[in-house]
């Protein structure tokens, strides 16, 4: 009997390919968005540096806002642990430092970039807060709403005014850049708003 013909191997990228090719692609973007902005990325830059064909971009990803949004959930936005102790003072202050740690570096570059290209397709701005700011902004809400009821915040507290309170002035101090983010400055802004929602001493 004639020996059997070896198996031929079956043609096309192994699946293993794709998760190279989605790697390979975020690094670009993640690359690129540290030279230039949103708005001058192009899905041919991307598309040159992954070494991937533009066709494989779309496929994935129907839009630039899409593909940087990708990036920016994968790369960017970390989870923040909060110590289960933690006051709503200490909470609010830890996510509020941290945010101003993280507007410091390219976090705080494409946060400003995204919102900039928000303002011509507002379907970015929906994602960016359904995505992100929602639920970071519901988890606060909570943990309001439950120091208004432990006494640890006066009762009558309008829990989303609390929150802009601190975190608008942070997002107002990315985008106009008319004050250092520091430390020390988000210490201060925490200081003053919480010294106006603390229960009065009888």
């Amino acid at each position: 009997m004639s020996p059997k013909p070896p198996t031929r191997a079956r043609v096309g990228r192994p699946p293993s390919d794709a998760a190279t090719s989605h790697v390979a692609i975020m690094d670009a973007v993640f690359d690129l968005l540290k030279e230039k902005s949103a708005s001058q990325l192009t899905m041919e830059a991307v598309a040159k540096r992954a070494k991937v064909g533009k066709p494989t971009l779309y496929k994935w990803w129907p839009s630039k806002a899409a593909l940087i949004m990708a990036m920016f959930h994968e790369r960017l936005a970390g989870k923040l642990e909060v110590p289960h102790t933690a006051t709503v003072e200490e909470a609010i202050r830890i996510k509020a430092l941290y945010l101003i740690k993280e507007f410091n570096g390219l976090f705080g570059k494409v946060m400003a970039d995204l919102i900039a290209e928000g303002q011509s397709d507002p379907s970015i701005l929906r994602e960016l807060f359904e995505s992100h700011i929602s639920t970071r902004r519901a988890s606060s809400l909570v943990d309001i709403e439950q120091a208004k009821a432990n006494g640890e915040l006066a009762s009558n507290v309008n829990a989303e005014l609390l929150i802009d309170a601190i975190f608008g002035p942070i997002y107002y101090g990315l985008l106009l850049r008319h004050t250092p983010l520091t430390e020390q400055y988000g210490n201060e802004l925490i200081d003053q708003v919480f010294r106006g929602v603390r229960p009065q001493s009888s």
